[in-house]
């Protein structure tokens, strides 16, 4: 787990394909170094499948976007699946006018993210 700045990030294995990424406080170019940091750490293998639980996330600016879309890319580069979870009506609205929710598949609940990604 890291905790910086208002940001905490913590890695919690789901199952042995699917892992959690729980990404709480707030998401900028001062705390995405954090969620940086523990992204390169994170093997991603075809087949895994990565949810990144975003119902403590509280504000995400465009850094903080370009991190989950890098983190998506990735993600398909290595022929795992992501989705998000759990993100606040208001900060998906966002996503949604920028035309993210063509990219990311959001879902209500982690469960219902690792279910879908299995």
């Amino acid at each position: 787990m890291r905790h910086d700045h208002g940001l905490t990030v913590t890695l919690q294995p789901h199952t042995a394909r699917i892992r959690v990424l729980a990404v709480a406080g707030d998401l900028d170019h001062h705390t995405s170094p954090s969620l940086q940091a523990v992204m390169d750490e994170l093997t991603l293998a075809a087949g895994d499948g990565l949810v990144i639980e975003l119902t403590g996330l509280t504000f995400c600016d465009s850094t903080g976007i370009s991190l989950l879309v890098a983190a998506h890319q990735r993600a398909q580069d290595a022929g795992a699946a992501l989705a998000l979870a759990g993100l606040h009506s208001d900060i998906a609205h966002v996503f949604e006018i920028m035309g993210l929710d063509r990219l990311f598949s959001f879902y209500d609940t982690t469960e219902k993210a690792a279910t879908a990604l299995r």
